[in-house]
């Protein structure tokens, strides 16, 4: 199994002898299969690996607020989004019409991508790894962002953490949510298994 480079993460690379076709494997889904499987498995005492909670998706939300009824914003948040995590995103409007917020029924109200598989890995392990750190006086994340069904959410305040976003060409700071879909049951299994993949939650 040969290691190599792509987008900047290291992967392997595996070879189906029958098939003779080449497989991307993320250095952090090898990693859950070598080393945290296991290791969730003597922990919680998990009978079959099968048991172990692994991760489903990671999505990424960046809400536009006012913005939202600019195109040239909303414009602008397609692209970087889609230069943050490789994959073009989808735009969200509103539903309905509130007058209290001044918010018309499909005016677009974020920027939204699901990521899945090695683009789920790969972000995942670019982010704990050197985005994060980028932030501003960064401590680490905080423990008590799970919604009680293992998952886990955090927010970044500016896009400009992400080294594939270049100073120079953003108009305006936008924040993002990122929610780490799992399928562990508790919070203290989500908890287990992120901290094993790397995320640097406050001690």
């Amino acid at each position: 199994m040969a290691e190599e480079k792509k987008n900047g993460v290291s992967v392997k690379k595996a070879h189906n002898q029958g098939a003779q076709k080449a497989k991307f494997i993320s250095r952090l889904e090898e990693k859950y299969t070598s080393e945290i499987a296991p290791a969730m498995m003597k922990e919680f005492g998990y009978k079959s690996i099968m048991e172990c909670p692994k991760l489903v998706k990671v999505i990424l939300n960046m809400r536009l607020g006012e913005a939202g009824g600019n195109e040239k914003n909303v414009e602008e948040a397609v692209k970087e989004m889609e230069t943050i995590s490789g994959q073009h995103p989808i735009v969200t409007r509103a539903k309905k019409s509130i007058a209290n917020f001044k918010l018309r029924e499909g005016v677009p109200v974020g920027v939204k991508v699901t990521l899945r598989k090695i683009r789920m890995y790969d972000f995942l392990d670019k982010f704990v790894s050197i985005d994060l750190p980028r932030v501003r006086d960064f401590r680490g994340i905080s423990k008590d962002s799970f919604d009680g069904r293992g998952n886990y959410s955090t927010g970044i305040k500016e896009q400009l953490i992400f080294p594939e976003i270049q100073y120079d060409k953003v108009s305006r700071t936008q924040g993002m949510d990122v929610i780490i879909v799992t399928t562990a049951t508790t919070d203290k299994e989500a908890y287990f298994l992120l901290s094993k993949l790397g995320m640097p939650f406050v001690k």
